[in-house]
């Protein structure tokens, strides 16, 4: 009896682990669910917002329109609410992600497209840690969005800046404004050190730099910076 005491503990330890794995299993295919809904209906407003935008802007009756009318389009556009494939996240990043959309705050600039990546995700304009919980965001004092100039974008290397670590010279990406969509190609690679800081120094021709730590899957405080070039296509695409 003395021998088989232990057998049967294991036994009960093993049921407890099967039973923690069915319910953590359970949680995930819930939360995939809910995701797929989130971002289509973050999609859709994304889309309502900047149709709202357009026609906001648009004289009626040859009077201009109002303030609370582009106050309507901001609030309408803060509710884009698209939530990305968060299967490569670490659980800090996600619970992170959650509590940052929740609490809201200023509507995104853009939204950048990596199709091949699956990669789509809200662009707003300060890389300051709330921003970078919901999304990417433009680095401040780079170039502004819609406008000519090296516009920079950071992540973090272990939510949606993720699968930068697939991207090669040479893919394609798009940048969706208010002003229509830009489509850019990759134009060069490269990792450096945080102190480089010529990466983001302002250029006479419109330039986006993707902007992420490195190496991807580092234990702590990433000792470098991913940096990914682009340059637009000649021919833009127009919304």
């Amino acid at each position: 009896e003395a021998q088989r005491a232990p057998s049967g503990a294991r036994k009960h330890t093993g049921n407890a682990f099967m039973a923690v794995g069915v319910l953590l299993l359970s949680g995930f295919a819930g939360f995939k669910v809910w995701e797929q809904q989130q971002s289509e209906a973050g999609l859709d407003a994304f889309a309502a917002a900047r149709d709202a935008q357009t026609a906001a802007a648009a004289p009626v009756n040859g009077v201009a329109s109002s303030a609370a009318d582009t106050q309507a389009v901001a609030t309408q556009f803060t509710e884009w609410g698209g939530t990305p494939d968060t299967s490569s996240w670490s659980s800090t990043r996600i619970a992170e992600y959650e509590a940052a959309v929740a609490s809201k705050g200023a509507a995104p600039q853009a939204v950048l497209n990596i199709d091949h990546l699956d990669i789509r995700v809200p662009v707003y304009n300060g890389a300051d840690d709330f921003n970078l919980k919901r999304g990417v965001a433009r680095i401040i004092g780079t170039g502004r969005i819609g406008e000519t100039g090296n516009l920079g974008i950071a992540g973090h290397r272990d939510s949606f800046f993720r699968p930068l670590k697939d991207i090669a010279i040479g893919d394609r990406f798009t940048l969706e404004t208010f002003l229509g969509t830009e489509e850019y190609e990759v134009s060069a690679i490269e990792i450096v050190d945080p102190t480089e800081l010529r990466v983001s120094a302002p250029t006479d021709t419109p330039t986006v730099t993707l902007v992420t730590c490195y190496p991807f899957y580092h234990v702590g405080n990433a000792p470098q910076r991913f940096i990914v070039k682009a340059e637009p296509l000649e021919n833009q695409v127009n919304s």
